[in-house]
């Protein structure tokens, strides 16, 4: 029983490590995304089971035993990183909030160690309208619950960018997270965008302001303010949400976030390969049609972050730093082009976070993800 013991404490350190390395196969990726976002359930695991060997390293110089021990607490400390991590990080990026987006009534803390512990997916489901823009661009709508924290002439709306690579997925990605906003008073717009290959860019930027400029002349029967649109996009998505708006102004758009995206298409190029997680070098021939060369413009009009300018609407960052499927490095590239232009941004570098961290919607990342968004959305 003590070598199931020590092979058990083993295989939980061997899970735990993805709090300080990152996973760099879409598989382990996978298990990196459960170990950080629900490591605090791991961490009991852990900790139940060094308590259970701890007695027999206590009672003679059993070797197995204080293995066993030593591994089991060494795992339960990796665990528990996330949750210790983004509980420090909370205060400073509530702070950079406030001063970036406003100071508003927020129905919900950025941080919750009571909200850690519940269901991963546990939230109130509210009504969902699904909308057409066209036949072949509809749209979910999640309206706002409750009554309005402002006084302002209706709700603000987050129109929703979702992820895929630019060639999957589709707006019912993690509906939950739309859930959640709704509930606490921000309305959802969840679009559809036309996917690659059979349309490259700027199919998808057409189809997103297209679909912002049906929101705002329907503003009126969805109970939503016209004026108070914040584009949120998650990796493929963030990359269309800030190049379209960092582009051209899209009236009514106050604010872009901009979830763990890409943001020079120039650089994704020159590293792109055909042996990566995402098979990288598939999804800019099926996005683009090759290379930069004699391609610079259509380049140019994807990458928000040579697009970047003092006149771009506030812009909200997020990104792990342990992320292999789309490198922290675009955001921190983006964040930089922003400084130097004075645009008015956040930048939140997750030190324990792979891709896709609000998966979890309670989990470390998930809890910054949902109250930065809900934050940005309600901001003035």
């Amino acid at each position: 029983m003590s070598f199931v013991l020590l092979i058990a404490a083993f295989a939980l350190l061997a899970v735990a490590r993805f709090s300080i390395q990152p996973a760099r196969r879409y598989r382990t990726w996978l298990v990196a995304l459960i170990a950080t976002e629900l490591g605090h359930f791991w961490a009991l695991l852990a900790g139940a089971l060094a308590a259970g060997a701890g007695p027999a390293a206590a009672r003679e110089p059993d070797v197995v035993a204080f293995a066993t021990v030593g591994l089991a607490i060494a795992a339960a400390i990796l665990f528990a990183r996330p949750a210790w991590c983004a509980w420090r990080l909370h205060r400073a990026l509530a702070h950079d909030l406030e001063t970036t987006f406003g100071k508003t009534p927020c129905p919900a803390p950025l941080w919750s160690w009571f909200r850690l512990w519940r269901w991963p997916l546990a939230v109130r489901r509210g009504p969902v309208r699904t909308l057409g823009i066209t036949p072949e661009l509809p749209l979910d709508f999640y309206p706002a619950q409750g009554l309005p924290l402002l006084p302002h002439s209706g709700a603000p709306c987050v129109v929703l960018v979702h992820g895929g690579g630019w060639d999957s997925g589709d707006r019912t990605q993690l509906a939950d997270f739309n859930h959640w906003l709704a509930a606490r008073g921000v309305a959802v717009a969840a679009i559809t965008y036309r996917l690659a290959p059979a349309h490259p860019w700027p199919a998808q930027r057409d189809d997103l302001r297209r679909a912002v400029d049906w929101v705002r002349s329907h503003a009126a029967e969805l109970g939503i303010d016209p004026e108070r649109l914040t584009l949120v996009g998650r990796s493929a998505g963030g990359q269309i949400a800030a190049a379209t708006a960092y582009g051209s102004p899209l009236p009514g758009v106050r604010a872009v976030v901009a979830l763990y995206a890409v943001h020079d298409l120039n650089f994704v190029w020159s590293i792109r390969s055909a042996t990566d997680s995402l098979n990288s070098d598939k999804l800019m021939h099926q996005y683009l049609g090759g290379g930069p060369e004699g391609r610079e413009a259509l380049y140019r009009s994807g990458s928000a972050e040579q697009l970047a300018h003092s006149g771009v609407p506030p812009t909200f960052l997020l990104h792990g730093a342990l992320d292999q499927l789309v490198w922290c490095r675009h955001s921190e590239r983006l964040a930089a082009a922003l400084r130097r232009a004075g645009a008015p941004h956040v930048f939140a570098r997750l030190p324990w976070a792979t891709h896709a961290g609000e998966a979890g919607l309670h989990g470390p990342s998930g809890q910054l993800i949902t109250g930065a968004v809900l934050r940005v959305a309600l901001g003035r």
